[in-house]
């Protein structure tokens, strides 16, 4: 099952990648209010089937676009992003414009006060085109909720895109648009990324702040994952992703975590500054059980990186173990259990699914400190492993996208796995906060996109962009899911 067809349009604006089309947009080459249209009518034409989008703010975001051009045109500054049009995960609240967090809780939620990160876009003047779907709080790593229909992966409508930035990813796949924000709170921006066939990154702990986010107690559901969260662009391209950066990077008393700006050139840096670095690379981590042609496209990326630069690339990997009990207690442990349970009940919701056994479940103490401990010793592992080795380079997710009504695949390399199996691979950058980018690198034989998980040294973004980089031009894109633009 696939995308509608559309007419052929080479000439759209919506072909360029969105550093190309800012360059295009100041020397006047086509107005932000075609642009805006364009992604508008692409939009329409197309996410009657894919479902990225839940809530449109069209008049807005033209109005938006015409004040922009009317800025260019009397010569007057505009920011880095003018014109460019951009799509905003609904966990992430903009001021005015609905904001649910994919909750029944919050169906006819308006914040009065946009998320730092819209705040930052919106002052470099990208374009808020709307918001993305995502799994109810962000609670699932497919495109489910019980407010909107599910997201279907623009590779085949009948495979999810992966989650919780299903709708993100979806958009930027199917080029509705050319910049889209996701959250990452276990690989919430990578494993779409991955599935979906296009470029996220999940940025050091505290490079990009978050309010209100994960850390506002006023909103039960929306305030859990606080020492998880991160967010990140979603992209066609690292290039694009470093650019988003450049605008998203920055401190703010609003969020006590965030780091100090180093610089406001995110540009990726050139292929040199990689010469001498050493990279290990597991397909499995020890454990997980993988796909084949998941883990022989990985295998060959490896190959590839050490013929194109000659980096010593090491089959090995952190002596972690399997995480997922330890981090379903540590989400449970950051999760407003007790709020959430009085919200759903003076509105007469049920909660389902994870998020319903996170809220009902009786926790203890000591399985909250064991975890605790838990994420001591990984982080611990961790950092002295990468005390060796620059990069480690993984599988995004153990298997390609599936059926777009199930958890997770029942079967991987024909064995019987849980349903969370699939995103081994994950969560480590989080429980760590370490910088950590999904690059496509191919599909398989059915046409599934395959991604290749980077993760850096703590702080080294640039580096996993400047890695990215080289990897996007050892496996270059030969062609888009959907209708031609």
């Amino acid at each position: 099952m696939n995308l509608p067809t559309l007419p052929d349009d080479p000439h759209s604006p919506l072909a360029l990648d969105a550093g190309a089309l800012a360059q295009a947009l100041r020397r006047r080459e086509w107005r932000c209010a075609e642009v805006t249209a364009a992604a508008l009518a692409r939009i329409a034409a197309l996410d009657g089937e894919l479902r990225a989008f839940c809530t449109l703010d069209a008049d807005a975001a033209l109005a938006q676009a015409e004040a922009i051009d009317a800025r260019l045109d009397a010569n007057q500054p505009v920011g880095p992003l003018a014109g460019v049009p951009v799509a905003v995960k609904d966990l992430i609240c903009t001021r005015g414009l609905r904001t649910t967090f994919g909750s029944r809780l919050y169906a006819d939620f308006v914040p009065d006060e946009d998320d730092v990160v819209v705040e930052r876009l919106r002052a470099a003047d990208a374009v808020m085109i709307g918001k993305t779907n995502t799994s109810e709080f962000g609670y699932g790593a497919v495109g489910h909720n019980p407010l909107f229909p599910t997201t279907r992966n623009p590779w085949n409508l009948e495979l999810t895109p992966g989650g919780s930035s299903a709708g993100s990813a979806a958009a930027i796949a199917a080029r509705l648009l050319p910049l889209a924000l996701g959250s990452d709170g276990g690989g919430s921006v990578r494993i779409p990324a991955s599935l979906s066939g296009v470029f996220g990154i999940k940025p050091s702990w505290g490079r990009v702040p978050v309010w209100p986010g994960c850390r506002d107690e006023r909103f039960p559901g929306a305030s859990g994952w606080e020492s998880l969260e991160h967010i990140g662009p979603i992209t066609r391209h690292a290039a694009d992703a470093a650019l988003m950066l450049s605008v998203l990077c920055g401190p703010t008393p609003r969020d006590r975590h965030s780091l100090p700006a180093e610089s406001a050139d995110w540009r990726v840096p050139p292929p040199e500054t990689l010469r001498g670095r050493r990279i290990a690379c597991t397909t499995d981590m020890g454990h997980a059980v993988v796909d084949p042609e998941v883990r022989t496209a990985v295998e060959g990326a490896a190959r590839r990186l050490h013929a194109a630069l000659g980096l010593d690339v090491v089959a090995d990997h952190p002596a972690i173990g399997p995480t997922q009990t330890m981090f379903e207690t540590l989400v449970a442990l950051d999760t407003d259990r007790t709020g959430l349970a009085a919200l759903a009940q003076r509105q007469g919701v049920e909660l389902g699914g994870w998020l319903g056994h996170l809220v009902t479940r009786a926790w203890t103490a000591d399985e909250f400190t064991w975890a605790t401990m838990e994420r001591k010793r990984i982080a611990n592992t961790t950092w002295r492993f990468m005390a060796r080795f620059d990069f480690l380079l993984t599988p995004t997710t153990a298997a390609p996208a599936f059926p777009v009504d199930l958890p997770g695949p029942a079967r991987i390399d024909g064995q019987a796995v849980e349903p969370t199996a699939w995103i081994a691979f994950s969560a480590l950058a989080n429980l760590t906060g370490l910088p950590s980018a999904s690059v496509p690198i191919g599909c398989t034989a059915d046409g599934r996109p395959i991604g290749l998980q980077i993760t850096g040294r703590h702080l080294d973004d640039r580096g996993v962009l400047a890695l990215a980089a080289v990897v996007e031009a050892l496996y270059p894109r030969v062609r888009w899911p959907g209708p031609a633009l």
